[in-house]
């Protein structure tokens, strides 16, 4: 088979095995075929050569090529131009709930927690192709960083742009949190909203209790996802501001509020994780990717172009050919 090129009836391909048997047949035949006259010598005769009998087998190649060309002509070979359209029927509105307190600097994740969340949340925006995506950051208090959009590249520059630099009060508001993401959701019309909450912390921040929170989430119908992120026992994170401005750094206790989170996980019909390490943070980000599928209605369109006609002109061609060479030119010969 021709590259690009499909035959719609390929099993009359087949049929090509009949030219070989023809050739073969035609090679046994072709003297048993041929007049001959015996002579008692050629004596007297002179000898030339004849450029047009050296032509006849030609004819009977025209024929088979012909044969072959009508074969191929009733297998119907054709080209395919397949062009796709993809329609979204339930998309999802997701906001992605960040903590930036000074502790999502702790090195238990490597380099640091907040460095690799943003490289796993990153890949996370990439996979949603079809849904938009919000972000909210909180510490002490919270903001919208990104409302939420279908243009990708902007969640993206906002993600990378979240940093620890003291803008917000530090601390953990959960319910502050948890609430502005609500906040940004509640409008939405989508078939289906959902928050993916990170913290590594407890709750110790803001004037919104995160229970409050959490019914505010169950009454809008927002689906919670909750995310614990740091190791267990402790962490090489900050514990002091130095003179110039720098962190300093030391083991600190690792505190994380984890039946809160199994609370708001439970309330709204997600799921609570715990990440430990990068690893173990990639795998849950990679699980709640599988578990809100997006439902996408793929449409192809074909157009087929018949090539058999073409093959059908150059049969007609030959077989005219040979046949007005048989009974002009080789009429002699034959």
């Amino acid at each position: 088979m021709l590259e690009g090129i499909y035959f719609a009836n390929h099993n009359y391909l087949w049929l090509l095995t009949v030219i070989p048997v023809a050739l073969a047949w035609h090679l046994l035949t072709w003297k048993k075929s041929q007049a001959t006259l015996k002579m008692p010598g050629l004596i007297g005769f002179e000898r030339k050569s004849n450029f047009l009998a050296r032509l006849v087998p030609f004819l009977f190649s025209m024929r088979l090529i012909a044969m072959g060309l009508i074969i191929l002509a009733i297998a119907r070979p054709q080209t395919v131009d397949v062009s796709t359209r993809t329609k979204t029927n339930k998309g999802i509105d997701i906001v992605m709930a960040i903590d930036v307190s000074s502790s999502m600097l702790a090195q238990d994740l490597k380099p640091d927690r907040l460095s690799a969340l943003k490289q796993v949340a990153a890949s996370f925006i990439d996979d949603r192709l079809s849904d938009r995506i919000g972000l909210v950051v909180y510490a002490g208090e919270s903001y919208t960083k990104t409302p939420i959009t279908s243009d990708k590249s902007i969640v993206k520059a906002a993600l990378n742009e979240i940093d620890y630099q003291g803008i917000i009060e530090d601390g953990t508001a959960i319910g502050m949190g948890l609430a502005t993401a609500v906040n940004r959701l509640k409008d939405s019309r989508a078939k289906s909203k959902v928050i993916i909450l990170l913290t590594d912390g407890v709750n110790n921040s803001g004037f919104i209790d995160p229970k409050i929170a959490t019914e505010l989430a169950v009454e809008f119908g927002i689906k919670t996802y909750t995310i614990g992120l740091g190791s267990n026992g402790t962490a090489r994170a900050p514990i002091a501001i130095l003179p110039n401005g720098n962190f300093q750094y030391g083991l600190t206790k690792v505190e994380i509020d984890e039946a809160l989170l199994k609370e708001i996980a439970n309330a709204t019909g997600g799921i609570y994780f715990r990440a430990t390490d990068n690893r173990k943070l990639e795998e849950i980000y990679a699980e709640i990717n599988k578990l809100e599928k997006t439902e996408v209605e793929e449409f192809k369109y074909y157009n087929y172009e018949e090539k058999y006609r073409i093959l059908v002109l150059l049969a007609l061609a030959l077989l005219l050919t040979e046949w007005i060479m048989r009974n002009t030119l080789f009429k002699s010969f034959i």
